[in-house]
């Protein structure tokens, strides 16, 4: 799966009128291989863990305490969601590094629907939280005028969100084939392996950043 210009169309295959871009090919099989990741490393729990189940009890207890330090509550409704998001975009964050792989999350359609998964929990999580009304009162404080540029902030930090993600992992790719082209294939290894790092550090800033948005949006922390 090789792609080259980062907005332009790549269609795996059409189903019907609809056209499945490679991207959301790469998406479905790293959800598929997470899936069987997850019940493969949560089967047979037991008290006393063994290495894998211990390795898995680390991860989400990181996770949680995350969250936590945070939110300063629970971390139990948040933590499907941002374990999720953080996991999954690890993994597809760092496809890349997978010889005619194309890391999903270097397509601006894939962030565009991460932030709009993102979106949709802070009104989720806001609402069940503190109720309607005083989730849409939110927007009107700390007084009504500002209610034009409370929605744009809105607009304006889901749209960051998407585009920050997108543009460090596809200006990421982009060197790489450069340097592949120019170099050959085992010149860019340190570039690979500063790759690494920025899909680690991108999947936990977008994470956090989900986090402390629901955050502002059930009073745990300042936002709008």
């Amino acid at each position: 799966m090789i792609e080259t210009a980062p907005l332009g169309p790549h269609v795996a295959f059409w189903i019907g009128p609809v056209p499945i871009s490679v991207a959301v090919v790469s998406t479905w099989a790293i959800m598929a291989v997470l899936t069987v990741g997850a019940w493969l490393a949560t089967r047979n729990l037991a008290v006393h863990p063994e290495k894998r189940q211990a390795a898995v009890e680390v991860l989400v207890c990181g996770i949680a305490g995350q969250i936590r330090d945070a939110l300063n509550r629970d971390p139990a409704p948040y933590l499907p969601l941002a374990g999720t998001l953080f996991i999954f975009l690890v993994v597809a964050n760092t496809s890349a590094q997978i010889p005619l792989f194309n890391a999903p999350t270097a397509r601006i359609e894939t962030t565009g629907a991460l932030a709009l998964v993102v979106f949709a929990s802070v009104h989720y999580f806001g609402v069940r939280q503190i109720g309607w009304k005083d989730h849409l009162a939110t927007y009107l404080k700390p007084t009504p005028i500002l209610l034009p540029l409370n929605l744009l902030s809105e607009l304006t930090r889901t749209v960051s969100l998407m585009v920050r993600l997108f543009g460090n992992i596809m200006s990421h790719e982009l060197v790489l084939a450069v340097v592949v082209a120019l170099a050959g294939l085992f010149v860019p290894l340190p570039i690979m392996a500063l790759g690494l790092l920025v899909a680690l550090v991108q999947a936990y800033i977008f994470s956090v950043l989900a986090i402390i948005f629901i955050g502002a949006a059930i009073g745990a922390v300042k936002g709008h």
